[in-house]
């Protein structure tokens, strides 16, 4: 089982949306079950759960874990093929986001953009490469900084800014023959708790 995978095609995302069937995902994820033992998990008859599964096995969202017999009936053992799930934005291609449609360095929406621009050429390279059996070569680096003010906050983004930049400018060679792109991306948002209210505009400013 995989810990996550990006759902690409439009009909897999809108199988995965239903709450029931995401509710058999969450029940699969955490170990292989028959249609028997989801329908007491879930609370609905046993041809209702098998026709959610082949649903989802038809999208390769769950896959045959193995086949016991009880009594006189042979049981399907499924499980799901990723722990979780995430969808591209090529789910809906027509009106995928598209950053270079305008940029904005303070802009959320334009963060959002990136994003969504991230999870969609990820998720393409994961395929690539699974199919190529090659390893894919990717970096994060996630953290957490409490800033004392806003202006802190300023200063420490044109740090930023300026040594990222500075590291582009040093190890960039767009003329070299054989050599590979990378995209970089470097965000900062507040974090959100969950004890907490989400922030008001007012507070992030």
């Amino acid at each position: 089982m995989l810990d996550v995978t990006v759902i690409e095609d439009p009909e897999a995302a809108v199988v995965s949306l239903d709450p029931i069937r995401a509710r058999l995902l969450a029940e699969l994820a955490a170990g292989p079950a028959s249609a028997a033992m989801l329908a007491g998990q879930v609370g609905l008859p046993r041809q209702k759960v098998n026709y959610h599964l082949k649903a989802l096995e038809r999208h390769g969202l769950v896959e045959l874990a193995g086949e016991r017999r009880k009594g006189n009936v042979t049981e399907r053992l499924m499980r799901a093929t990723a722990a979780s799930y995430v969808i591209s934005p090529l789910a809906l291609a027509a009106v995928q986001p598209d950053p270079d449609r305008f940029r904005d360095q303070l802009s959320a929406r334009w963060l959002l953009a990136l994003g969504a621009r991230l999870v969609r050429d990820v998720g393409q390279l994961i395929t690539g490469a699974a199919k190529a059996r090659k390893r894919l070569a990717t970096f994060a680096l996630d953290g957490e900084v409490r800033f004392a003010s806003a202006a802190e906050r300023a200063a420490f983004i044109q740090e930023l800014a300026a040594g990222v930049t500075a590291l582009i400018r040093k190890y960039d060679a767009p003329d070299t023959e054989g050599g590979r792109d990378h995209r970089i991306v470097v965000a900062v948002h507040p974090t959100l708790k969950e004890t907490e209210p989400t922030p008001t505009w007012t507070e992030l400013e």
